[in-house]
């Protein structure tokens, strides 16, 4: 997280900046009181998620990796099995949000104004416009950016990256902070490397392992050719582990509202 430009400071945690304008300390301080903060919700949150057996997973990823779409693909693939709910983190718009909803899924729209992540408040806020009690599996659709979003926790069980195979296979050295943070590891739009000569899925994986640990990577496939047969399995087992029953069918169409 960078300790000068401002981005620990979203519009969820704002008013904590409060108490430092009559000099109360520099400016590192006020950042670890904001982390401090961001941790206690982060927990709170938490405590919501295991209360109704909600899984919640925060999506990460570069802009444009394909984190909406394979949403979409999953959604369609779960329907009827698990019921699903999403968040969706952008600057501005809501036209990720609308994406989901037209599957008939409720999706909260938070926009961060120029944060360029979601935090524990702004998630917190959220929950209050979804009923819990009512949900399996809970997305959070973090703001595209491979940097500052693995700094903040949101409450979340799982963190998800996604590595676009157009991005290059050195990224997991290029951000370490990200990839280390990642408990799955996704190459999305993996349909695309037949056309592609300048990404080895092997290289990628040598890259993400060389950081000291053994995070799993799959391949997924939203469009074109769909493959998303391993990330559904990965999210069954996740679900089991919890010890979500799976009731089908159950009744989909939950309200949707846009903060």
């Amino acid at each position: 997280m960078c300790q000068t430009c401002g981005c620990a400071i979203s519009p969820g945690n704002a008013h904590l900046t409060v108490a430092a304008e009559g000099g109360r300390g520099p400016v590192i301080e006020v950042l670890q009181d904001l982390l401090a903060a961001n941790d206690r919700v982060a927990m709170h949150n938490r405590e919501h998620f295991d209360q109704y057996g909600v899984l919640a997973i925060n999506l990460m990823s570069s802009p444009g990796a394909g984190k909406t779409a394979l949403l979409e693909a999953t959604i369609v693939a779960l329907r009827g099995r698990y019921r699903i709910a999403v968040i969706e983190g952008d600057l501005e718009t809501d036209n990720d949000a609308a994406r989901i909803r037209a599957h008939g899924v409720a999706a909260v729209q938070i926009t961060t104004g120029t944060a360029c992540h979601l935090d524990a408040h702004l998630v917190h806020r959220a929950l209050h416009e979804l009923p819990l009690e009512g949900l399996d599996l809970l997305f959070i659709e973090n703001v595209g950016n491979l940097v500052c979003p693995a700094s903040f926790d949101l409450g979340q069980h799982r963190n998800v990256v996604l590595l676009c195979v157009t991005e290059g296979d050195d990224k997991p050295a290029k951000y370490p902070v990200m990839f280390r943070a990642a408990d799955l590891v996704a190459l999305s739009k993996s349909d695309l490397l037949d056309v592609l000569d300048d990404f080895d899925p092997e290289r990628a994986a040598d890259a993400l392992h060389a950081l000291g640990g053994e995070t799993p990577m799959l391949r997924t496939a939203a469009r074109r050719a769909p493959e998303i047969g391993s990330w559904l399995a990965w999210l069954e087992r996740e679900l089991a582990e919890r010890r979500i029953p799976a009731q089908a069918p159950r009744q989909e169409g939950v309200a949707t509202v846009a903060v």
